[in-house]
């Protein structure tokens, strides 16, 4: 069995339960997230929900995974597949972790595994690589920005703003 894992981290200024606030919030998802722009469904465990993730400027991609754990301010975990099991399933992880008084650190990862991991690796590492950070900034300015003195809500998001390396 072939896999592959993507993993993407920031920290952000915010307690746990805001950064959960601004995750759970589906239907502000157009509005903030440039990965998944779109979720619909309850987040929890044993509940499919309708995820529409865009990488790369493609079209976008809509599958309905399972959640697997929804454990509140702190995680949440899908596995989706495409086609059959074994071919290319992925379990996606969003997890919360506190490290000092009103910061976490905010991380997103998959495992991808099954027969077609090997051809679409690169894809990966490139586009939802990409897709991840920019949801992770996305997410640490809006849950940052709803903290901030002067109340505001939400910042705008601007992909350009992604440091290159």
């Amino acid at each position: 069995m072939f896999s592959h894992q993507l993993q993407s981290e920031t920290k952000i200024n915010t307690s746990p339960d805001r950064v959960w606030e601004v995750l759970m919030d589906f239907a502000a998802y157009p509005e903030w997230n440039p990965f998944i722009r779109s979720i619909r469904g309850v987040p929890r465990k044993g509940e499919r929900l309708e995820v529409l993730m865009q990488t790369g400027g493609a079209g976008g991609m809509t599958f309905r995974p399972r959640v697997l754990m929804a454990e509140p301010g702190r995680e949440l975990r899908w596995r989706g597949r495409l086609l059959l099991p074994g071919f290319f399933d992925g379990t996606h992880r969003f997890e919360i972790r506190p490290v000092a008084d009103g910061k976490v650190v905010f991380r997103q990862s998959e495992s991808f595994s099954g027969l077609l991991v090997p051809f679409l690796s690169s894809r990966l590492d490139r586009d939802t690589r990409k897709g991840f950070e920019e949801m992770n900034l996305a997410l640490k300015a809006r849950a940052e920005a709803a903290d901030s003195p002067d109340g505001a809500s939400g910042e705008a998001y601007h992909p350009d703003l992604i440091p290159k390396g």
